[in-house]
């Protein structure tokens, strides 16, 4: 089955069902493609706004943070809480949250915002962002608290045959549920769908090419972005003058100004325009590349035929708590002595298979698995001993295991709306991609097109 170009450069380079897909179009509008978080607690916040009145153990006595809920329309996450904060006139570091969503999207997620009354939420007046205080809790939010997520998903503009829509859509969950899970792919969003360089800059980053690394995030330009914005960046590839182009970025490329606007008065000092950036965004650019490595050898593990489900001699293993989510400090090496025990383990669902986020701190597979990823490092041109530990790759380039498939929980096929739409619903663990499942679910031809 043909894959798009656009997943091989991101490292998706195969599907895990067989099944034809439905095509079609998702995110036509923000509100179809709804995303509420879940915490460990159980609570869920909703994209009405309302939502449970007791959250992490919030109360109505004051403490350091406010708990909120945060509902956002076609914004991204970072530039909503830089927003929230400019409001309050406070720094953004002070407005915390758990899980970055979708930009293109109708979501809702909790935040806390440090020592701020309740009253003062009323001064957040921002168009289609809603922040909606819940209580006081004594710990700012963090990612330890994020349980996932729901999503509710209209899939538009169908090619296959009503009749036929429900019957593909059910073969394809059915081949996920045979599996265990979806493929963990990491998703378009993670590399930027219509600028994907996220993962090469962070390859820079972390090999020590700073400039080299500044460069391809300022001036590589896209043909997919706004004609302004590619002008903006294919002149500053000619020029490399920072300054005028300091002036010239347009308005809504606020991070590169950051850096450009540090650049124009410090020419050289490449690492002190990359710390210009939330201290979040800098860790996603070396994240996207050991992203894009996980994904390079997700997909060399099914190409090669190797099951997700079972460990093989020399596969990794991590523990699952009773939430369901992976532990990947628990990890073990499967060998022949262990193997039949371990996938017994595996079947209970206390266990699943991992790869390498590979990093610094992290070690390949051994066996089958390590022959395939040491390919896959060679072919990139990739060796452990080449790797720079400096001030920037330090962020989050120690590396960790990332389970090789999610379970996809309380899926539901609603009535198809009309004879081009359908709607579904399901829950993802965090760190998992929506759009992964999507993608297996239509496999689209042109991803981009397709709303991905």
């Amino acid at each position: 089955m043909s894959v798009p170009t656009l997943d091989k450069l991101l490292g998706m380079e195969v599907y895990a069902t067989k099944t034809a897909g439905v095509d079609g179009t998702i995110k036509t509008t923000a509100d179809d493609f709804a995303v509420e978080e879940l915490l460990v607690d159980g609570s869920k916040a909703s994209v009405s706004g309302t939502g449970p009145s007791r959250v992490l153990g919030s109360t109505t006595v004051p403490q350091r943070y406010l708990l909120c809920s945060l509902v956002k329309r076609n914004w991204d996450t970072f530039t909503a809480i830089k927003n929230i904060a400019k409001s309050l006139d406070i720094d953004q570091t002070r407005v915390q949250f758990a899980g970055i969503k979708d930009a293109k999207a109708l979501t809702a997620q909790y935040i806390t915002i440090e020592n701020i009354p309740l009253k003062d939420t009323n001064r957040i007046d921002v168009r289609d962002l809603q922040v909606c205080p819940i209580g006081y809790v004594r710990d700012m939010l963090s990612l330890f608290y994020l349980l996932g997520n729901n999503f509710t998903i209209t899939i538009k503009n169908l090619t296959t045959p009503p009749s036929a829509v429900r019957e593909q859509i059910e073969q394809t969950t059915q081949e996920i549920a045979t599996i265990g899970g979806i493929p963990n792919f990491f998703g378009h969003q993670r590399f930027g769908t219509s600028r994907p360089i996220t993962h090469l800059v962070g390859k820079a980053l972390v090999e020590g090419k700073f400039e080299e690394a500044a460069m391809l995030f300022l001036a590589k330009p896209s043909a997919h972005e706004h004609p302004e914005s590619r002008q903006a960046r294919q002149e500053l590839q000619e020029t490399g003058d920072f300054k005028q182009a300091s002036q010239t970025f347009p308005k809504q490329l606020r991070y590169e100004k950051l850096m450009l606007t540090y650049l124009a008065e410090n020419p050289i000092d490449f690492i002190g325009a990359f710390k210009r950036l939330p201290l979040k965004l800098q860790a996603l650019f070396v994240q996207a590349h050991q992203s894009y490595l996980f994904n390079r050898f997700l997909s060399g593990r099914i190409k090669c035929g190797l099951p997700l489900n079972t460990a093989e001699e020399g596969d990794f293993v991590v523990g699952i708590e009773r939430t369901g989510l992976p532990l990947p400090m628990t990890e073990k090496s499967v060998t022949s002595q262990n193997a039949d025990q371990i996938n017994e383990v595996l079947k209970s669902g206390r266990m699943r298979v991992a790869l390498p986020l590979w990093g610094l701190k992290q070690k390949l597979s051994s066996g089958i698995m390590g022959e395939v990823e040491q390919e896959i490092l060679k072919e990139e041109g990739l060796e452990i001993e080449t790797l720079q530990s400096n001030v920037l790759s330090r962020t989050s380039g120690r590396g960790s295991l990332r389970t090789t498939i999610a379970p996809l929980k309380n899926f539901t096929l609603h009535n198809t709306n009309n004879d081009t739409s359908v709607t579904i619903s399901f829950m993802l663990l965090r760190g998992c991609y929506a759009t992964v499942y999507l993608r297996e679910l239509m496999k689209p031809s042109n991803p981009l097109n397709s709303g991905f």
